[in-house]
């Protein structure tokens, strides 16, 4: 290796980094592209008219700042990383009391006029989009007779907004859990005249739960508005469908 001269000029660095510096130069400038591969030692130490030996010095520095991968191809420039994937959005949920519309009425028992709690949960893809909105409605016997549910609807009907609704979705969980549920599949596919978009697709799942006496006690209407692939499962214990999305 040379001695560093006294200005401290170019003979000051040592000769591979120097090599190595070229190319990373060459590499900045996209000379070499991802995949590719670089010349070789033999081809390298000609250029720069050094012995092989102080090539695989300055490659091995390349190395090590990732800028270069060597296999069985050789010494070739590394991909670049690739961009993290975006994290979904969490889940979006409030209450709201509501009339229900007629169709829906006659099956949760309600009164002309009568209102009951509605539960929204959305979830979001990592660009905002929805995935699938469930909209649950509560028959209004249940809530009264449900000290936790009733006291939701006390708060929503008084315009306050509940930040806590945990222990409304373990409800539901429970009440999932021990219910008859049946379920009713609605695919959708809808396309606009005059254009050459893709047919955009949709499901929506329609899902009852019933107590032990065969009483309707909440109804939800599960959307997705827009997919691209689902796997709908049902094993042989289930009372109803499994609905899940690959994004």
């Amino acid at each position: 290796m040379p001695s560093p001269s006294r200005s401290g000029g170019p003979a000051a660095t040592p000769k591979y980094q120097r090599i190595a510096a070229a190319l990373r130069r060459e590499l900045d400038r996209a000379a070499y592209a991802p995949g590719g591969r670089l010349p070789s030692e033999r081809t390298l130490a000609a250029r720069y008219q050094v012995n092989r030996q102080t090539v695989r010095a300055a490659l091995q520095q390349l190395r090590q700042d990732g800028l270069v991968v060597t296999g069985r191809r050789g010494t070739r420039p590394a991909a670049p990383a690739p961009a993290p994937a975006p994290f979904p959005s969490p889940p979006r949920s409030s209450l709201a009391l509501v009339t229900a519309p007629p169709s829906l009425a006659a099956l949760l028992g309600m009164r002309a006029g009568e209102r009951t709690l509605v539960h929204h949960r959305r979830e979001l893809g990592p660009a905002g989009e929805t995935l699938q909105h469930a909209v649950t409605y509560l028959c209004p016997e249940l809530v009264a007779r449900t000290p936790e549910l009733a006291g939701y609807r006390d708060r929503t009907a008084a315009g306050v907004r509940d930040e806590d609704l945990g222990p409304l979705h373990r409800w539901l969980e429970e009440s999932a859990a021990n219910a008859r549920i049946a379920e009713t599949l609605t695919m959708t596919r809808t396309r606009h005249p005059h254009t050459t978009a893709p047919a955009a697709c949709g499901l929506t799942v329609r899902r009852t739960l019933h107590d032990g006496a065969g009483r309707l006690i909440a109804l939800t209407d599960l959307v997705f508005p827009s997919w691209d692939r689902l796997t709908i499962h049902r094993d042989r214990a289930a009372t109803g469908f499994r609905v899940t999305q690959d994004h």
